[in-house]
């Protein structure tokens, strides 16, 4: 009775993983994130492909920007229900991707300071509402997956919220930058998205030690 009653209970999540996972969840965040892997790499390729056609350089950057994304759910879609050791890998290699996000985030403000950029009316609206609809939209399927110990699940789960939480301050900023002739509240808000990318990252790494 006892050795039948442990037997169920171990089949109630799946083997392998980092930090158990019911089979269930594991089976939906498997193809959500696939779905959203897949879904920003082919939103990205066309904006790109865009700007390339009528010459937009700043579009062209908003679109190439997206590679952090893609890489981040790409390692999280390839790797998750491996094996132990490679959702630790996969999580630690999340958790670096968006420390990288942090330092090229502080990277882009010093450049803005030494060479202040034209606001661009078009390319302005148009990036700040796609990455906005994308950044909640994602949030959105993530959700149902927010209280789960795994480290993978824990590294895409923080990588939208602050994807939700950049994309519109950034867009707020970007509108005070155009009726404001100061430019220090975008700056300070690159600075509070930097601390949050490596907040991000020290949180993944812990959530890694701990399972």
């Amino acid at each position: 009775m006892d050795g039948r009653h442990k037997s169920d209970h171990e089949d109630e999540s799946e083997p392998g993983h980092a930090a158990p996972v019911d089979p269930k969840v594991g089976r939906a965040y498997r193809l959500t994130i696939w779905g959203i892997a897949l879904g920003i790499l082919i939103f990205a390729g066309n904006v790109v492909l865009w700007a390339i056609a009528i010459g937009n350089n700043q579009l062209f950057k908003d679109g190439v920007d997206w590679v952090y994304d893609v890489a981040l759910y790409g390692i999280a879609a390839l790797v998750f229900g491996r094996d132990e050791r490679a959702e630790k890998l996969a999580a630690l290699g999340i958790g670096a991707v968006m420390a990288v996000a942090g330092l090229h985030t502080l990277y882009d403000l010093w450049d803005k300071i030494l060479r202040p950029r034209p606001i661009e009316l078009f390319t302005l609206g148009f990036s700040a509402a796609s990455a906005i609809l994308i950044a909640y939209l994602i949030i959105g399927v993530l959700w149902r997956f927010r209280a789960e110990r795994n480290p993978v699940i824990k590294a895409t789960w923080l990588s939208s919220r602050n994807d939700a939480i950049s994309t519109t301050g950034f867009a707020l900023l970007g509108l005070a930058a155009r009726l404001l002739p100061v430019r220090w509240p975008e700056y300070l808000f690159d600075v509070f998205v930097a601390f949050l990318c490596f907040q991000a990252s020290w949180a993944i790494w812990r959530a890694t030690r701990q399972s």
